[in-house]
């Protein structure tokens, strides 16, 4: 596939169709490879997005609690020694 290359105010950019974008699952940032004479775009895929704010509603509703002992009963401290 042949594209252009066009002017960003002092830059210059590429172009992608709408059907790329949604093929490619492609959002807001990729990563670019550069590799082997070659110019790769890879989406940046983002599963971590909006954590934050869930970490503070589970803080607020009390469900951000630990889910295992810190000590374990059979634990033995001396050995640390």
């Amino acid at each position: 596939m042949e594209t252009s290359i066009i002017k960003i105010g002092n830059s210059k950019g590429l172009r992608l169709s709408k059907t790329i974008l949604e093929k490619y699952n492609i959002k807001d940032k990729v990563e670019l490879i550069l590799e082997k004479g070659q110019i790769i775009l890879k989406p940046i895929d983002s599963p971590r997005k909006g954590w934050e704010k869930e970490f503070k509603r589970m803080n607020k509703n009390g469900d951000d609690r630990s889910l295992m002992n810190d000590v374990f009963e059979d634990e033995n401290f001396d050995e640390w020694n």
